[in-house]
């Protein structure tokens, strides 16, 4: 995109109305949802700019938490303070939310899930066609020197070699930050005054988060074990997949290994956050006031901590050295996007249906620049005609 397009305003009610119609049609993942957000917020409404939503991408990859989630409540925090924050967040949340409860109340009355199969089956290729879309837009930018492009690289190697996401992420910028000071012989420590503060609040929130164990009652026990796991969870549904068992399987016995992976499930083919898993389970377990708690739970402290990491990310864009380190971090975020893109490509494209799918669907984002919801609904009928 242009940076040089004039960044357009937006109301409350706008962010409250896209932000709906994204939670509720944003299938695929985190990797899906940011190349939606990509192309609602910067190419067909300019709200923000190319590089202002990779440096979001980078920061939400991170903090802990769901981090398509957090993109959606930075998109908030910029065009409109905190009640932008608030509202964008709960928006993108609330319509998952609502399905995840629904399928749940099923779930528990009748003992199983609605047969999707077909649907999900044509709409994943339609998702990685979405997402290798935004990929070249976002390379453009993300990736504008040679040593930035070997950053991504090495980035998306290292994952495939099943390195923790957050240390490839803190090599990206490493890597970068060590190749600037080489160059200008920059001191490093210039940075660390104006980034201090935030390792402290998250060591601050994980600390007080974790004093769920202590707590006899319930529906309070429910609460704070999904605010534990929301205050320290990095990456995908699969991560957070081993946090779960070890709390609500293990721990508290409160779901057997079948129902868990029914949630995890849930999470995955519903559109919106992953991070709705918490929704199901916290309605098998305590009903309605279950899921409302747990749901809460969840994905508070991901509105706290980009409340608090938000207004620090204009001030490492004026330091040099933290600016290098954004910009090895946004390339390792866009490399980790690539990677997850390709698993899911194995996993979806699997036969000639798939394929055929995944192919019209590229080419009619490359060729006619249609929005992604249209070509979401498009596959959606096809699996529906096909299965």
């Amino acid at each position: 995109m242009d940076q040089s397009l004039e960044i357009r305003d937006a109301s409350l009610g706008e962010i409250a109305l896209v932000f709906l119609k994204l939670g509720t049609i944003a299938f695929g993942g985190p990797a899906a949802h940011l190349a939606m957000m990509e192309e609602e917020f910067v190419r067909r409404r300019r709200w923000i700019t190319q590089a202002e939503f990779l440096d979001r991408v980078a920061t939400a990859n991170l903090i802990p938490g769901p981090s398509s989630t957090e993109v959606a409540i930075f998109v908030g925090q910029l065009k409109r303070g905190w009640r932008g924050l608030i509202v964008a967040g709960c928006c993108f949340i609330i319509p998952a939310a609502a399905m995840v409860s629904l399928i749940a109340w099923a779930y528990v009355r009748f003992g199983s899930l609605p047969k999707v199969e077909g649907v999900l089956s044509a709409i994943k290729p339609a998702v990685v066609a979405i997402v290798i879309q935004a990929l070249g837009k976002l390379g453009k930018t993300a990736l504008r020197t040679p040593l930035l492009a070997l950053i991504a690289g090495l980035a998306a190697m290292l994952s495939l070699m099943g390195v923790s996401l957050v240390l490839v992420l803190l090599l990206a910028g490493s890597i970068s930050v060590s190749t600037l000071a080489l160059k200008n012989r920059l001191l490093l420590s210039a940075v660390f005054p104006k980034v201090v503060g935030l390792p402290k609040f998250i060591g601050g929130a994980i600390a007080v988060s974790a004093i769920g164990a202590a707590v006899p009652v319930a529906i309070g026990r429910l609460f704070l074990s999904f605010l534990k796991i929301g205050s320290v969870v990095f990456g995908s549904g699969y991560v957070l997949l081993a946090f779960l068992q070890t709390e609500f399987v293990q721990r508290l016995h409160w779901l057997t290994n079948k129902q868990l992976i029914d949630a995890v499930a849930v999470g995955q083919f519903t559109p919106g956050p992953v991070f709705t898993t918490a929704t199901f389970i916290g309605y098998v377990v305590a009903g309605w006031r279950g899921a409302t708690v747990a749901t809460i739970g969840v994905f508070l402290p991901g509105f706290v901590l980009v409340a608090v990491s938000g207004p620090l990310i204009p001030r490492l864009r004026r330091s040099a050295i933290a600016s290098a380190a954004l910009d090895g971090v946004v390339a390792g975020s866009l490399a980790l996007m690539a990677v997850v893109t390709w698993q899911l490509a194995k996993a979806s494209i699997v036969d000639w249906r798939a394929l055929a799918v995944f192919g019209v669907s590229l080419l009619v984002l490359l060729r006619f620049r249609v929005n992604s919801a249209w070509v979401i609904a498009a596959a959606a009928m096809v699996g529906w005609a096909l299965h």
